[in-house]
């Protein structure tokens, strides 16, 4: 998804209906995988769990994408940022 809604941004020139559908189709590729990852995950996690495992995933493949892909500098505050999204993942899963 991460290319899907972000790897636009490079090409600019490119008209937005062009973009909206090249983005549609990477995201579609990602939802056949994600549907039954969900599925399969529920039988362990609860939906918060899910989403919460989903949104980590999400930020770490954003981050490295962002740095590789966008060349953005990654930068001090995005650390602590993250940092408290880990205790929020120990809160999540610590306490059921």
């Amino acid at each position: 998804m991460t290319f899907a809604w972000y790897g636009h941004l490079k090409f600019r020139s490119l008209p937005l209906l062009i973009v909206i559908l090249a983005s549609w189709g990477i995201a579609f590729f990602e939802y056949c995988f994600q549907v039954p990852a969900n599925r399969i995950g529920y039988d362990c996690y609860n939906a918060v769990q899910l989403k919460t495992i989903q949104e980590v995933i999400t930020l770490v493949v954003f981050s490295l994408f962002s740095i590789w892909y966008l060349k953005e500098q990654f930068r001090w505050n995005y650390l602590v940022g993250f940092v408290f999204i880990v205790l929020a993942v120990f809160f999540i899963f610590k306490f059921k």
